[in-house]
């Protein structure tokens, strides 16, 4: 029988009686420690190939479209939180993957965090806030993957992501089949980064919804998209499974990571200055996370 120990309650003449523990958890901090990646296998950089495929790279078009919409709809993504984001979508972030593959060697499946030298270290809704603007205080009591978008989208055989933008890209007023289509791309690519690395509908019936002025906590969505992307990448390497192309947005992560190190790494945060370039008369988008960032350190 195991060992119990009298717990007290707010009733004085009540008690409860529970499991003792062990006083000193040097022995499972030792155990969960050993379940990390770095401690349980050998290092092997052959399992990350194509790892990174579904990094958001630029692409040609894109920055016209967003000067496009912006006209008619920047105001609406202020007020629903994703014009800092969809910004963001320009940047053009340089990608570290050493950075990304070294720390993923010290995720901690069971802990769900990551087991650095000081401590435990996870990105969380405060971060997410912080480097992407999006809304995570919305009550949500939507189904945004289950259900079924009203219009069609055609994403096959139109030449990848470029010829996606010719297609959908028009001229004049921008109706609401133009801003479905250019948010569905905004999310299959910049934020959430599809396996497909190509167009896909899978986020239609969402941008459906935001197109039509919905709102919902899309950065409550976008942390739980981390969260599974680090649980199966350390549950793979635990198991010495080749990464492939799981979907994604590693740009969060090394973004995050690019600020939770930036001494180490000597990386100056209040030297960045992003989106850089939008247009040279254009100037509706302030270059302002460095201001977002200092004030948040």
């Amino acid at each position: 029988m195991a060992d119990k120990i009298i717990i007290p309650t707010d009733q004085p003449h009540l008690q409860c009686l529970g499991p003792l523990g062990n006083p000193d958890p040097t022995d499972i901090i030792n155990a969960k420690t050993n379940r990390i990646p770095f401690r349980a296998k050998k290092i092997s950089l052959d399992l990350w190939k194509d790892a990174f495929r579904s990094w958001p790279s630029p692409t040609k078009g894109w920055k016209d479209w967003i000067l496009r919409v912006s006209h008619s709809n920047e105001v609406q993504w202020g007020e629903r939180k994703l014009d800092q984001c969809i910004r963001l979508s320009l940047a053009d972030m340089e990608r570290n993957e050493s950075m990304l593959i070294a720390a993923s060697y010290f995720r901690s499946d069971t802990l769900n965090a990551f087991l650095f030298g000081h401590g435990l270290a996870s990105p969380t809704l405060a971060d997410v806030l912080m480097l992407t603007g999006l809304d995570i205080s919305t009550a949500d009591n939507s189904h945004l993957f289950d259900t079924k978008p009203s219009s069609k989208v055609g994403t096959r055989a139109i030449g990848g992501w470029p010829g996606y933008i010719q297609k959908y890209r028009r001229t004049g007023p921008v109706n609401a089949k133009e801003q479905t289509t250019f948010l569905n791309m905004w999310l299959d690519k910049f934020v959430f980064c599809g396996r497909s690395a190509g167009p896909t509908s899978v986020y239609l019936s969402t941008v459906e919804r935001l197109a039509d002025g919905g709102r919902f906590p899309l950065g409550r969505y976008l942390l739980g998209y981390i969260y599974h992307l680090l649980h199966q990448v350390a549950r793979k390497l635990l198991l010495s499974q080749t990464i492939g192309n799981l979907r994604g947005p590693w740009w969060f992560i090394n973004m995050w990571l690019n600020l939770l190190m930036h001494k180490r790494l000597e990386f100056n945060l209040f030297a960045q200055r992003f989106p850089m370039d939008i247009a040279e008369d254009y100037d509706s988008f302030p270059s302002e996370l460095w201001l977002i960032l200092s004030d948040s350190i």
